[in-house]
């Protein structure tokens, strides 16, 4: 072999050092890219990313429904000042049930089945609400649909995390926020032409397709090492590197990290930063970014741009809305490993700052002639009241919203799931995961809960202006306290954790 075709690697053997040959440079590079785009591991997210589009469809289903059953001619369906606010916000009051149970199944039942078990409440939730007799059947249905969201919701990025591929883990990651688009903007797409019961009979398909296809699909490898199941994890792994690459070195890194951690996490180990510094910065990021109002803008989407007097329909509008966040969310996806998340985060909470300063200011300024008329006060059967000439300055909630969610799917959206699933130690990962999970709930509950009586009482413009404060906080937050953890294995960054020595995310 001629000395030019030889690189400065080595390998140990058992009795010297070689160097490797260009050519095996250039097989293990193959060797890569064909782990890298073995087309089993798409399959696997895709299969549980279909209870985000779960979820995303559930989530909004209250903005084309709560404006249909607040002129519903029944008594027994229709919703009223009262009502209407428990619609929207119960949800995230079964989320964070969800959430508080996903602790245990996590760990228990493991990533995958988890994600499966979550299909029976959705199911019954959108059959409650597809036969419902009365509201109480309504409410009940959107509390299941909520308790599946919110275990779909800590179990699927801890899955998605733990198979896939470092080099695309950053997109992969991206997928569950760009299911849940997609959910939301099937919701919206249907609601122009089906009625609120045939919307809930349509969420029904995504279910049972989600349970069908992960009948076929592994178990997280990490999970399975954690059980002692070592033969099925190594199998887990070869299914998802493909048995064709060299995947028997990431199994042994794999292994190495579990070995080093117990299964449980005792309250002593809690004080311990390597543990309760990740947990706090991805608890910390869940609990702003639903302060930032994306969920309840979501929730009321129709019923604001009714306030706002947009000069196109709320349901159009809801839909233009909803395909600015898809878009979005994509190039989030396509740009997390290479711009990284921190460039993200930081571009994220500027937009949503301009977009909620914006919208705040715009309403203030728009209502001061009102002068507290109730067209300012309610959003609550906005519908009776009497229409407005056309002004092309109404655009501007509609811009303002669609900038303020372009920003938001652009980094607080996908990549705060994201660093969650990355930064939780392996020992933590699954009571962590549902603990972030119940924390950014019950927050959403609060803020859907409270933003009607909110607006009756002070106007549309004080939660805008709260956001828009809260997305200034974000960026702060993002500044000091959130790592970088493009291209790093979870490997390394449980190291950095551990040592504090940025060295190991290099």
């Amino acid at each position: 072999m001629e000395p030019s075709d030889r690189e400065p690697l080595v390998r140990k053997t058992s009795s010297s050092y070689q160097t490797f040959p260009r050519s095996a440079v250039r097989r293990l590079d193959k060797e890569y890219l064909r782990s890298l785009h073995n087309t089993r591991l798409y399959l696997a997210a895709f299969a549980a990313v279909l209870g985000n589009f779960t979820f995303g469809f559930a989530l909004v289903y209250p903005s084309p429904v709560i404006p249909a059953l607040e002129a519903h001619p029944n008594p027994a369906l229709r919703l009223d000042q009262h009502t209407a606010p428990w619609f929207g916000s119960v949800f995230t009051l079964g989320a964070a049930a969800g959430g508080l149970s996903t602790m245990l199944l996590n760990d228990c039942l493991g990533r995958k089945l988890s994600i499966m078990f979550s299909a029976l409440p959705s199911a019954v939730g959108f059959a409650l609400m597809a036969g419902a007799q009365g509201v109480w059947m309504l409410l009940l249905g959107r509390v299941l649909t909520g308790y599946a969201g919110g275990v779909t919701s800590a179990a699927i990025p801890v899955y998605i995390s733990e198979i896939s591929h470092p080099g695309v883990r950053g997109m992969l990651g991206a997928c569950p926020q760009i299911m849940a688009v997609l959910g939301s903007l099937a919701l919206y797409a249907l609601g122009l032409v089906l009625d609120w019961r045939w919307l809930a009979v349509a969420g029904e398909v995504p279910v049972l397709t989600m349970i069908i296809l992960l009948c076929f699909m592994p178990n997280s490898p990490r999970f399975l090492l954690s059980q002692g199941k070592e033969k099925e994890a190594l199998g887990s792994l070869c299914w998802l590197r493909g048995s064709d690459t060299d995947y028997a070195q990431e199994y042994e890194q794999m292994k190495d990290s579990v070995r080093k951690q117990s299964r449980r996490i005792s309250c002593a180990e809690i004080k311990d930063p390597f543990m309760y510094k990740p947990i706090l910065i991805a608890g910390v990021m869940r609990f702003l970014q639903q302060l930032s109002g994306v969920t309840c803008i979501l929730v009321y989407l129709q019923s604001i741009f009714k306030k706002t007097s947009v000069i196109l329909k709320p349901e159009y509008d809801a839909a233009l809305v909803g395909l600015v966040r898809l878009f979005s969310v994509a190039v989030a996806a396509v740009s997390m490993d290479k711009a990284g998340r921190k460039i993200l985060l930081f571009v994220s909470g500027g937009v949503m700052l301009a977009s909620n300063l914006t919208m705040g200011i715009y309403i203030l300024c728009m209502s001061a002639p009102q002068n507290g008329t109730i067209a300012n006060k309610t959003l609550v059967s906005s519908e009776n009241l009497p229409a407005e000439p056309t002004n092309y300055i109404t655009l501007i909630p509609l811009l303002a919203t669609m900038f303020f969610i372009m920003g938001y799917a652009l980094g607080w959206g996908p990549i705060t799931w994201l660093l969650m699933s990355e930064i939780l130690p392996l020992k933590a990962r699954g009571v962590a995961s549902g603990l972030c999970v119940i924390v950014s709930w019950l927050t959403a509950f609060i803020l859907t809960q409270a933003f009607l009586p909110v607006v009756n009482a002070f106007g549309l413009e004080v939660p805008f202006l709260f956001f828009a404060v809260i997305s200034a906080g974000n960026i702060l937050f993002t500044g000091c306290c959130v790592p970088e953890t493009k291209g790093r294995s979870l490997e390394q960054i449980e190291a950095f954790f551990r040592t504090g020595r940025r060295s190991f995310m290099r």
